[in-house]
C-alpha cells in the first residue's frame, strides 16, 4: 500500500497567506459592503475559495486571486441579496471605544462609497485601497481598460462633487 503525503507544506503556506491577508481582505470587504458582518463573511468565503484552488494559485499571485474572488463574491451578493432571518438571540454588541475621529471618517467613507454604483465602488476600492493598476483591475474584473478608466473617473468626480470631506463636515458643523 502506497503512503500518500497530506500536502502539509501547502497547508502551512496557505495558513501563513491567510494570516497575512485576512485583515486587509476584511477591510476591503467592509468598504464594499458597509457592513462588518457581511465583510467578515465575504472575506472568509474568499479565503475558503482560495484554499480550494491553492494548489493552482499558490505559485502565481494568491493575493490577486483572493481580491478577485472577494470582489466577485460581493458583486454576486448585490445581484442576489442575502435574506436575513430573525433569531431569538441578539448578536454580540461591539465594545464602545472613544474613537470619534475614526468613526467620523469611517462613516464618511461608507457614505461616500454608498453614493456610487456597485461597479464604481468595486473599481475605486481595488484601484485606490489595494493600489492596483488600472490594467490589473480590468484583468481581475474581466472589464476593458476603457471601462475601468471611465468608472474610476466618474466615481472620483461623483465623490468630489457630492460628498464633502470629513474635515469639511466637522468644520461646517462647528460653525453653526
Amino acid at each position: 500500500m502506497a503512503v500518500v503525503r497530506s500536502g502539509r507544506r501547502g497547508d502551512d503556506e496557505f495558513v501563513e497567506f491567510a494570516r497575512a491577508s485576512s485583515a486587509r481582505l476584511q477591510r476591503a470587504a467592509y468598504l464594499l459592503t458597509g457592513d462588518r458582518h457581511q465583510a467578515e463573511e465575504a472575506a472568509q468565503a474568499a479565503l475558503v475559495r482560495v484554499y480550494a484552488s491553492w494548489g493552482r494559485v499558490r505559485r502565481k499571485d494568491p493575493y490577486a486571486y483572493a481580491r478577485t474572488v472577494l470582489a466577485n463574491l460581493i458583486t454576486d451578493q448585490w445581484r442576489r441579496p442575502m435574506r436575513e432571518y430573525a433569531t431569538e438571540q441578539l448578536p454580540e454588541q461591539p465594545v464602545a471605544r472613544d474613537v470619534a475621529d475614526d468613526v467620523t471618517r469611517r462613516r464618511w467613507l461608507i457614505g461616500a462609497l454608498k453614493a456610487l454604483s456597485p461597479r464604481e465602488r468595486t473599481v475605486i476600492v481595488m484601484r485606490h485601497l489595494f493600489d492596483i493598476t488600472e490594467v490589473d483591475v480590468a484583468r481581475e474584473l474581466n472589464l476593458s481598460l476603457g471601462t475601468v478608466k471611465s468608472l474610476n473617473s466618474r466615481a472620483l468626480a461623483k465623490l468630489r462633487i457630492s460628498v464633502p470631506s470629513p474635515r469639511q463636515g466637522m468644520e461646517s458643523g462647528a460653525t453653526r
